[in-house]
Parts: structure tokens; sequence; C-alpha cells
């Protein structure tokens, strides 16, 4: 069937599928297609070709009536994944060469050695310059234009290095000698990529901000695959911009992007979250807790006051980072992730991933170890003939003989093995997401659970019923949910001024900083085509008591009020540590102020229907040999078709619900509900 409204895509490039979703006017129609990790691009046209037979348009058709196109991408995330990022270069301040290497002194836990966290940076390639400023940002050494070319010269000719960072002291408060080195190397090399870290982000942390200009300049060349997409997808008729989801849950352009490469590392995850707390308002929920299983993780986040949880710094692939982004705590539990021995004879799932190719076993695609995907196939929770739609038949022996195999090492058979793989993936994801409840300090039992990601429905249930999450949502679109997101979230940017001043300040001072900060986010969302009528400013503060090692991000309102500042700081500050953590008298310090710009373009939308149930139970479509316990027979279990349910069907479980791309389990004791969504509700009965 035609259409000839405008449409709105969102795409997300996981591990393992490609997934599109695209919003016409009345409903969403949704694909998934593999990803090739060699070639990205082909798995997007792929998919947007899936759905653009299911509307009944050429392709050429479905790109030239796109008015928005959104693209979730794995491309930095692989980059920091395999490490194998552009050979970097640092410029630094003299006598401070080893502060990138030193890691602040973390330490990570290896197979019980203390090793350094990855950097990547070789201590070769730094090179210190005779330039200083002080802590106020007065200049208190000049910088030497020609000892900067010489020491440049020196790593691209002896180092052979392909991109550069720089980053002196107290650069956030004056930036002028790194923007002299950068001249001076734009204008000698200028075919070199330079990051600056106070360009990148001007805030106080002489190390996090170094590794923002470093892990940027690391990932200068991941975008080159999507910067041939975008070529690919103008040729085939796209005139929309190809909007990119950020680590912050925002979007931004290719070009904008190529300036700051590190901000999408993440980005599907964040566009899950983005998506998940645009369902739960559907239902009136501000607070939840998202977990998301794909086909090489899962990854969990919060929605609290009816936003994702973003903090102003954090890790990245284990490397400490100033940039703001969605916080998602993430476990190698995904659909591909397979089942291994470790050196205690111990089994382990993840974080190694059949990813699509050569997949779990039973995809027949060359894979020949046993995964989660296999374990779950063998235990009868997936329905062979009917995964993807029937799009693709699993291969059951396959699937059976590859844990036959594992557990032949742990002296159990297939069966067993299977179990034993499940167990354990779910107490992986268990933990990851009662950790990431309780460093939130929030209460279990007042939280919403959402699921999303292929593989997601399989295990959401028991994970929330276990941390004592009381209700769980599943959306209709939830296979597909990061590709919602990035075709739903608005286009977001920031800018940051460091203060480090402790309260009373002068609200002059600081209202003026609003304004500057304010005019420079309207005036970069006008360079990407988003006019005032569709643009909105928000601030936010970093805050600390005097002398703390980190800050926490509060609302910030306009006008400026420094009662009302201190006054949600200390509430914020409660909330998260008790009341008691609070000392009487104690000094607060506003560290940085930022604003934080929002463009509002189209997007994909969720859609309710009128289409009621005739009945309050639905009849199951068929049973389904399943064990659903280490022990004893397979149990027969009720099937239902998550496309025939409809607004007011409810039941209770034990039962499976197969939707085109995932399969939601309901185990004894729980009941399911449909809301006007068409999502699913499952309570404890």
């Amino acid at each position: 069937m035609g259409v000839s409204s405008p449409l709105s895509i969102g795409v997300d490039v996981g591990g393992s599928f490609t997934d599109a979703v695209v919003s016409v006017a009345d409903r969403t129609v949704r694909a998934k297609a593999a990803t090739e990790p060699a070639n990205i691009g082909n798995g997007v046209i792929n998919a947007c070709e899936r759905v653009a037979q299911q509307l009944g348009l050429s392709l050429k058709d479905l790109l030239a009536r796109t008015v928005r196109f959104g693209l979730g991408t794995t491309a930095v995330t692989n980059t920091l994944t395999v490490k194998r990022g552009l050979k970097v270069g640092l410029l630094t301040t003299a006598g401070f060469e080893s502060l990138a290497l030193t890691a602040r002194g973390d330490r990570h836990t290896v197979d019980g050695w203390a090793e350094l966290p990855w950097v990547p940076l070789e201590p070769p390639c730094i090179a210190g310059i005779s330039e200083r400023m002080d802590r106020h940002g007065a200049v208190r050494q000049a910088m030497s234009a020609e000892e900067v070319r010489v020491a440049v010269g020196k790593l691209v000719e002896d180092e052979d290095i392909q991109a550069l960072a720089i980053s002196f002291l107290w650069s956030f408060l004056n930036p002028a000698h790194e923007q002299a080195a950068k001249a001076v190397v734009e204008a000698t090399w200028p075919d070199l990529p330079v990051f600056c870290g106070a360009e990148l982000q001007p805030v106080r942390r002489e190390y996090e901000r170094t590794m923002v200009a470093v892990m940027n300049a690391f990932c200068a060349d991941a975008l080159n695959g999507i910067e041939d997409l975008e070529r690919r997808l103008q040729e085939g008729g796209l005139k929309a911009p190809l909007l990119l989801l950020q680590a912050s849950g925002g979007t931004a352009t290719v070009e904008e992007a190529r300036r700051a490469p590190l901000r999408l590392a993440a980005s599907g995850p964040a566009a899950g979250v983005v998506a998940a707390a645009e369902l739960a308002a559907t239902q009136n929920i501000t607070e939840a807790v998202c977990g998301d299983m794909g086909g090489t993780s899962f990854d969990v986040a919060i929605v609290h006051g009816g936003k994702p949880v973003r903090v102003a710094r954090g890790k990245i692939h284990g490397v400490s980072v100033a940039q703001s982004h969605v916080e998602v705590e993430s476990v190698g539990s995904g659909g591909g992730s397979l089942g291994w021995i470790d050196v205690r004879g111990m089994l382990r799932v993840g974080p190694q991933s059949a990813r699509s190719f050569p997949g779990p076993a039973c995809y027949n695609h060359g894979g020949t170890e046993a995964a989660i995907t296999d374990a779950m196939v063998v235990l009868g929770y997936l329905d062979p003939k009917k995964f993807l739609g029937g799009a693709m038949e699993l291969d059951v022996d396959a699937a059976r003989a590859a844990c036959g195999r594992l557990g032949a090492k742990l002296g159990l058979d297939a069966y067993e093995c299977a179990w034993a793989i499940r167990q354990t993936a779910l107490a992986d994801m268990t933990n990851a997401m009662r950790a990431r409840i309780s460093a939130s300090g929030l209460n279990p039992a007042q939280l919403t659970g959402v699921t999303y990601g292929g593989s997601g429905s399989l295990f959401m249930v028991p994970i929330t019923q276990q941390i004592g999450v009381p209700r769980l949502l599943a959306p209709e679109l939830a296979s597909v949910l990061s590709a919602f997101g990035a075709g739903s979230a608005d286009v977001r940017l920031e800018k940051a001024r460091s203060i480090s001043k402790l309260l009373p300040l002068d609200e002059r001072e600081v209202a003026d900083t609003m304004a500057v900060l304010e005019a420079d986010v309207i005036a970069q969302l006008g360079t990407n085509g988003i006019g005032p009528e569709a643009t909105s400013v928000l601030f936010e503060a970093d805050m600390q008591f005097m002398r703390q090692m980190s800050e926490l991000t509060v609302p910030l309102s306009k006008p400026f009020s420094q009662e009302k500042l201190a006054r949600d700081f200390k509430q914020a500050y409660c909330a998260l540590y008790g009341d008691n953590a609070v000392a009487s008298g104690a000094e607060i310090e506003l560290v940085t102020l930022r604003a934080v710009g929002i463009g509002h373009t189209v997007r994909v939308k969720l859609f309710s229907t009128t289409d009621k149930a005739d009945a309050s139970r639905p009849t199951p479509l068929c049973t389904r040999q399943v064990r659903i316990q280490r022990a004893g027979p397979f149990d027969e279990v009720a099937v239902y078709d998550a496309l025939a349910l409809r607004p007011g069907h409810g039941f209770s479980g034990p039962a499976l619900i197969d939707a085109v791309d995932s399969t939601l389990w309901v185990p004894p004791g729980s009941r399911v509900d449909v809301d006007a969504y068409r999502t699913l509700s499952v309570v404890k009965e």
C-alpha cells in the first residue's frame, strides 16, 4: 500500500542487526537486516529497502519522501572496542607529559593483576611545550610557535602520528595558547586532524579534558563509513540531512559529529533510553530502569524525573573523560554472547560475541560455539521456524550440538549446558541492573522496568522481579526501540563555561555568562538548520561542596537565583547520599555552567489504537515445549501472537508472546495486560 505523506526514519546499527523504523501518517513500520561490520552502510540500505517494501514504495521513493533521517551508529564504539584508531600525538604543557599516562591512579583488575587502563597514546608521541597559564588564566610564559612547529614535525616524521591532540594546563580559563598552536599545525600540516581540549570541553580537571581531545583524535577517521553512507543515501534521493545520535541522547549533523566524533560513542544505547522515556511518559511514568539486550551486550540505564539520567563526565571504554553522556552500564550479555570456560573451569558467558557473522551456531553462518541464542533455542523459548517472522529458520540440531560440545567439558549434557548459559547470563544482567539502581540512590520498588532490544524480552521479567521492580513494560517496538529513539531524538548541543567559585556569587556575572552560552548554542543550532521557533535552551550547573572530588548536576533556572540553586543542590545531594551526609555550614561551589540547546525536528511517533479486544482473554496461537526449571521434563507453555493482542487483553503466565522480531517470556505467577499503545505490562500476581 503506497503512501504520499512525509516520512520520518530512524535507524540503529547494532552489533548483529541493523534496525529501521519508519513513521507515516498513522502507523509505524519496522524491519531488520544483518549488520555487516566491514560496511555498515549495506545493513542500513537493506533495512530501509525492507520497510520500503512494506509501504509499497521503492527505496528511491522512500528516501525522496523522507524529511527526517536519524541514525544511531556503532562506528565510533567499534573503533574503541577493537582499539584500532589513528595513531595519536599529544601536545601538552612542559612538565606534564606523563599526565595522560597515569590515568589518575585508576587500575583495572585483569586475572588478579592490577593494570593501568588502556590509553590510546604512546610515551614517544607526547611532546611538552614551554608555555604556562596560571590558575586565573593569566599568561606566565608565552608559547613559541616555532617550538610547536618543531615538536609536531618530530611527531609526524619520527613517530608517524595520524592525528593530534592539544591540551595545555588551565586552558579552559584561557584557550589562547591552544588556539595558537592549532593554527600553527593547520597551516603547516593541513591534512592532520587536530583536536583541542578547551575547544571540545572547556572545564577543569586537566586529565579528563586531555583525554577528550586524545580520544576524539583516536576516533577521527571512524566516520569515514558514515560519510560514504550519507553519500549513498543522497544519491538514492535523500534530501534531508543525516542526523547522528550522540551519547548525550541528542542528534547532530555529520559535519558536527566530525568535529567531535567521540560524542557518538554508545549512541545506540542512548537512543534506546530516549525512546524508553517517551514510552514511559505514555503511562505517566517518570521513574524507570531500562534494559537493552541486543546481539552483543546488555545495557542498563535510568530514567529519572521523566528524562534519561546523564552525567557531565565519566568513563567511556574505561577512559575517564569530561564529556556529557547518558549514563549506561553495559555487560557482555547479548544474543550472540558466547559461553566459554575460564581458567578455574567455570562457565562464563560473554563478552565475546558471535555477532551476525559467523553468528550463533543456530544461524548456520559458520558459527560453531554456543551462544545465548543457541541456549534459548535448545530450551524451547525461541521458535526456530519463526525467527524474524519466519525470514530466517534456526538450526536446532546445530544449537544442541554446540551446547553439547561446551557442556561435555563441564560434565553436562546439551540441555543442562543451555540452562547453565541462560542462568549465568541472567545473573550477570541482574547484577548489572542492581548495581546501576543502587548507584543512582533509587528504590527498585518505586521504579518501572522497560525492556527493549531483540533479546531483552526473554530475560527482563525474571531480572526485574528478582531485583524487586514491580512492573515491566514491553513496547510493541521493543526490538527496534533504539532505532525509534534515533528517529525521535531532538538535536542537542551543549556549551559549558567553568566558574569554580563559592556561593554567594555575583548574580549579574552568572547571568551574563548564561546569556553568552545561550547565544552560542542558538547560533550553533542555526548552522544545523534549526530556526528560533524550533529552539529551546536549558541550563545546568555542576555543583559540589568545597574540596569534594566530584560534582552533581542540577537544573538551573532563569533568571538566576543562587538561593534556589543552593537549595536544589542540597536536595539532590540528600536524595543520593542521605540527609545526614550534609555537614552544617558546608560551603557550596559552582563548578561549571552549561547551556543545552534543543532543536525540535520532525520525528517518528508512537501511535495509540482504538481497536479494542472482543474478549478479555486472547486465544493462544499454539503451545511450545519449554524448559522452565533446571531438572525435569519440558513444560507445555501457551504461545500468543503479539499481532493478535488488543488493548484490554490480559492473561497469566507461564506464557510466551511471539512478535515478528522478539519474544516475551512471562514466568509463572505473572500477569500480562495490553494498553492502548499495544504495550505489554507485566506484574507479579
